[in-house]
């Protein structure tokens, strides 16, 4: 089903209604198709690569300890590819404004989505939960342009204004609702009757004050947000995690995979683990499409109490 989805009505702080136009200078960008900005993308990653390294101590630390079994020549290459895919990355966030509901139909593939349709149907809320992979931006449009049900989507505030400015309208152009993800929980209660997809990408770091649980994660001890097991758990909805992978260059393909039923009795921890897997799993089949330049392991996990 490739349609827009209405705007809804938004405690959460965005305005509801039509869309804001993205700025000037952005549209003019984003009428640069595709074709051309590709070249433009392989040659930012080849300077990121070989010219004008980019975090590349923190990407060969990260990769070291996560796949210690590789060789030098298997490192190099998904070095190379990570490069190549984070530059895609950018200019297809660069083209989107330009992007129709169609066209985001034809490169973001939804394979199953009739087994969210259908919990949504029983007039509950689900929770969809994806990791960094790929180019989880053109997930959220996809989602918010075909599954045909609200979507409000989970997210940290960028520091920049006029960044997070362009950005939310980027991210709300086929309906999707944006919630600061500290205000998630007093939307989710205020909200509670509305039947609605509430998706939220959770492999990133917490905070030190975060409530955490500690995973086993690519081959080291990771934290991990609680926030989605405990609404899972005091909500009683149902979850899926989100398996996106590219399929060509930028041509996108999302798998629905259950996580959790509705109201599934769970020992503490035990959601966040499955999700956790279904990360790693993920990383391990596409390693190259994940975000090894982020600081991901900053925490560390204490001694005592964890």
């Amino acid at each position: 089903m490739n349609q827009s989805v209405p705007n809804s009505p938004n405690p959460a702080g965005n305005a509801a209604g039509p869309p804001e136009k993205p700025s000037l200078w952005v549209r003019a960008l984003s009428r640069i198709p595709l074709l051309l900005w590709y070249p433009f993308a392989r040659l930012m990653a080849f300077c990121a690569w070989r010219v004008f390294p980019y975090r590349r101590h923190v990407i060969e630390k990260n990769l070291r300890a996560s796949f210690p079994e590789w060789d030098e020549g298997t490192r190099e290459k998904v070095i190379r590819d990570y490069y190549r895919g984070f530059a895609d990355m950018l200019v297809e966030l660069v083209h989107s404004p330009r992007m129709t509901v169609a066209e985001f139909g034809r490169r973001v593939k939804l394979e199953n989505p009739q087994l969210v349709r259908d919990e949504i149907a029983k007039g509950k809320p689900v929770l969809l939960l994806a990791g960094h992979q790929c180019n989880w931006e053109w997930l959220l449009l996809g989602l918010s342009a075909q599954l045909g049900v609200p979507v409000d989507a989970a997210y940290k505030p960028l520091v920049d204004s006029w960044a997070e400015r362009e950005m939310l309208k980027l991210r709300t152009r086929f309906g999707a609702r944006m919630v600061p993800a500290q205000q998630l929980l007093g939307d989710i209660i205020q909200q509670r009757h509305r039947p609605r997809v509430i998706a939220m990408v959770s492999d990133q770091e917490p905070v030190s004050s975060e409530r955490k649980h500690w995973q086993k994660f690519l081959n080291r001890d990771t934290a991990f947000f609680l926030g989605a097991e405990e609404i899972a758990r005091s909500a009683r909805y149902p979850a899926f995690f989100v398996k996106l992978k590219r399929v060509a260059r930028g041509h996108y393909q999302a798998e629905f995979v259950p996580l959790a039923a509705a109201g599934e009795q769970l020992s503490a921890g035990e959601f966040t683990g499955r999700y956790a897997r279904m990360v790693e799993d993920q990383i391990r089949e596409f390693p190259a499409d994940w975000p090894w330049s982020h600081k991901r392991w900053k925490l560390k996990k204490p001694l005592y109490g964890a």
